[in-house]
């Protein structure tokens, strides 16, 4: 993805270092425990109040001076991608919903982080919060998409924060309130397929934000996609429930499977058409 020398998006906030100590260690197992909770059994809001409950105590090791880490390239990337969400999502809501789009903040934070959704670990990977409309992410979460999911590359980082701006397309929509009431009058197993079905038209609306960036910025190639279809696949419920516990729950289900996750982000960026959307509610089942 060709980023360098673009325009960066002015909606950071760097809470990194923040003057206070951060929370670091943890061990493999808390880690895996909280990706768990937060990929497959447990609504995210509920995961993310329960974090700071099930992680062991961390040793706090000061910055000096509150200064951020040196991975300011980095920062600039993702200002760069969400400025790229802010140019395409704008341009979408006029034309296809007839109505402005109100971009989010995204904040960077280490070790943990306080949100209206409440306090979360850097464990429980990038999220969004619809209480107070901003995107959460530890850039330490790239490294773990590298090392531990085998999905490396630019565009594979872009695609997580496309994600998480699909939550807030959805949310601008409401969709995920009337998905929320729904999921509280249905039984578990159905209220997370339900989940499910949130999840992938996120994918979906990654893919559509992809096929924009693709047409009009010219900034992609194919190895691009590639990287970004093997970061949804990398991702999946059945692969995160095999390599943490060595088998597959489907009824646990809450982002899908990896077929699911790339099938939707492939029909977002084939389509491009954010309308499309709702065929994951009204037609096709995950």
């Amino acid at each position: 993805m060709r980023w360098q020398g673009r325009r960066a998006s002015e909606n950071v906030e760097d809470r990194r270092g923040a003057g206070r100590p951060v929370a670091v260690g943890g061990g493999l197992m808390t880690l895996v425990i909280l990706l768990v909770l937060v990929f497959l059994g447990m609504d995210p809001i509920q995961a993310l109040r329960l974090a700071p409950q099930i992680a062991p105590p961390a040793a706090p090791q000061p910055r000096a001076g509150g200064q951020p880490p040196p991975n300011d390239q980095l920062k600039q990337f993702v200002s760069v991608v969400l400025a790229d969400t802010e140019d395409i999502w704008s341009r979408l809501f006029a034309a296809d919903f007839g109505r402005r789009y109100a971009p989010p903040k995204l904040v960077l934070f280490s070790g943990r982080v306080s949100s209206a959704c409440g306090l979360a670990s850097a464990a429980v990977g990038p999220f969004y919060c619809p209480l107070d409309r901003q995107v959460y992410i530890d850039l330490s979460f790239y490294e773990e998409l590298k090392r531990r999911f085998g999905a490396p590359g630019d565009f594979a980082q872009a695609y997580v924060i496309a994600h998480e701006i699909g939550h807030h397309v959805q949310n601008l929509l409401g969709v995920s309130s009337r998905v929320q009431a729904q999921r509280q009058q249905l039984p578990e197993v159905e209220a997370n397929r339900l989940s499910v079905r949130l999840e992938l038209q996120a994918d979906f609306l990654a893919g559509v934000w992809a096929h924009h960036v693709a047409r009009f910025a010219d900034v992609l190639e194919e190895d691009d996609i590639r990287e970004a279809v093997r970061a949804a696949a990398a991702i999946g419920d059945d692969a995160i429930q095999k390599q943490s516990q060595g088998y597959v729950v489907p009824d646990a289900f809450t982002h899908g499977s990896s077929d699911q996750r790339v099938k939707w982000f492939l029909a977002g960026f084939t389509s491009g058409d954010p309308r499309q959307m709702d065929e994951l509610f009204t037609v096709a089942r995950p």
